[in-house]
């Protein structure tokens, strides 16, 4: 019987994506980890690696084809013993084939891994057929964490895995032959590995199911008023008098999440000057003290932003009930100040997140951010690099903007807006002075921020960046 090979979902946002092109062609004999096909998301380009071996038997979605729903057939290998020339595709002509998961059911104790929770969720039967070379997936959900954490498939002493998980399982010190292998006869693929990670090392019971039947509660998010059609649209308009610029995934993904955050996300804001004289000097008294290459570039150039970034990372730690998220049955209260950064590319935005702020020094920080923005602008950052996070810094300093309030990205809790430094009039000790200051507003989920919460979470932020030998230390 012939392998099918499905459309992956490479992001917990992607719904479709772009056959770009076809590495291998009908006919070419494909190995466990050969790279046969490169897809175009909503965020990234991403090479495909097989985790099957055979005869790439028939493409049925051809390369340039776009909007190829996630789950869909694109391609089927012969097995061994296999006549390619035989194999042929559905009827249908590449219609989602069915869930090859038989081999993979989940326990008794998860009866909520069967639904799909989420349209924009990772579905178990594509990633079970598909690892991704350039590109990891991102941690599986609640339904998928479910059906792993039991013994893998082995014959001997070997275990038949992906490529991609037994790299995972390598660099995360998890032993294979604990894990259940989802994928086909067994086989383990990445998501095995990364459910295994998530609940804790192989432990069935650290997967909690119960958690599944969270994202159902918003499966439709209501519409404020139809939408006017494109013609309804350009008949209001003189012909000619405007360009017509067709809309890319990522822009389709940002409008849709945003009317989404705006709909459901019930947004407040708080705001508050920050002072920077204090700041400013010290940012330069630790650039000038960076060392040169042989052609003279410093080592490190630290920003204003790196300091923002660390101070809210700390600020967090120290009003840790605003370090959270929504998941909405229950509030998710996270360990580490994981900090998103909102990056502006061509035609959209993406926003990568520094993992484990608070622990980080200004220049890891400020080497990381500098990595990860120029890698979004190519398109190149990998899914775990741009989800999670339980915050985000917007920040429009640069373009002169003095304040604006950010709309919250979920499932985050809260978002930083940042607007300009510059030099005001205040009053101290009952006589005018000139200070260089800049103004912060936090945008606040209340279902998970109170206003007292993000009065505090602000307070601890602004003595961070008053004070700031305090992130030093």
């Amino acid at each position: 019987m012939p392998i099918n090979i499905l459309m992956p979902a490479l992001s917990p946002t992607m719904e479709k994506g772009n056959l770009a092109k076809w590495l291998k062609k009908e006919g070419d004999p494909v190995k466990s980890g050969d790279v046969i096909a490169e897809i175009e998301t909503d965020k990234a380009t991403m090479e495909v690696e097989a985790v099957d071996e055979g005869i790439l038997a028939k493409i049925v979605v051809p390369e340039g084809t776009a909007d190829v729903p996630v789950n869909q057939l694109i391609a089927l290998i012969a097995g061994e013993g296999e006549d390619p020339k035989s194999v042929t595709a559905p009827a249908a002509g590449g219609a989602p084939a069915p869930a090859p998961k038989a081999e993979a059911a989940p326990a008794p104790a998860a009866p909520a891994a069967a639904p799909q929770p989420q349209a924009n969720a990772i579905p178990g039967d594509a990633s079970a057929h598909m690892s991704y070379a350039r590109v990891d997936q991102a941690p599986a959900g609640p339904a998928q964490a479910a059906k792993p954490n039991g013994a893998g498939q082995q014959t001997g002493n070997r275990v038949f895995a992906s490529p991609l998980a037994k790299r995972i399982a390598k660099e995360a010190g998890v032993d294979l032959g604990s894990v259940r292998g989802s994928g086909p006869h067994g086989r383990i693929v990445e998501k095995d590995v990364r459910a295994a990670l998530q609940g804790g090392g192989a432990k069935p019971a650290a997967a909690p199911a119960a958690a599944a039947p969270a994202p159902a509660a918003k499966p439709a998010a209501p519409q404020l008023a139809p939408s006017m059609g494109a013609d309804q649209v350009k008949a209001m308009f003189e012909a000619g008098s405007y360009e017509e610029v067709p809309l890319d995934g990522m822009r389709k993904t940002i409008a849709k999440r945003l009317v989404e955050s705006k709909q459901t996300v019930p947004h407040f804001y708080l705001a508050l000057d920050c002072e920077l004289d204090a700041l400013m000097a010290l940012r330069e008294q630790i650039n000038n003290a960076a060392g040169k290459d042989k052609d003279g570039k410093p080592a490190y150039k630290l920003s204003v932003n790196d300091f923002v970034i660390k101070a809210l990372a700390i600020a967090l730690q120290r009003v840790p009930a605003a370090n959270a998220v929504w998941a909405e049955d229950r509030i998710l209260k996270m360990k580490h100040s994981d900090v998103g950064v909102a990056v502006a590319i061509e035609g959209g935005l993406f926003t990568p997140v520094v993992r484990r702020a608070e622990q980080k020094t200004l220049t890891a920080i400020s080497a990381e951010v500098k990595d990860m923005a120029g890698r979004a602008r190519n398109r190149r950052l990998k899914p775990e690099e741009y989800t999670g996070g339980s915050t985000a810094v917007s920040n429009l300093g640069m373009y002169g903007i003095k304040d604006f309030q950010a709309v919250i990205n979920p499932p985050h809790g809260t978002i930083l807006a940042v607007g300009a430094g510059e030099q005001r009039v205040v009053v101290k000790n009952g006589a005018p002075a000139v200070v260089q200051a800049m103004t912060v507003t936090l945008s606040c989920d209340h279902r998970v921020v109170d206003g007292a919460l993000g009065a505090e979470l602000l307070a601890a932020f602004k003595q961070l960046i008053e004070s700031p030998m305090g992130m030093l230390v």
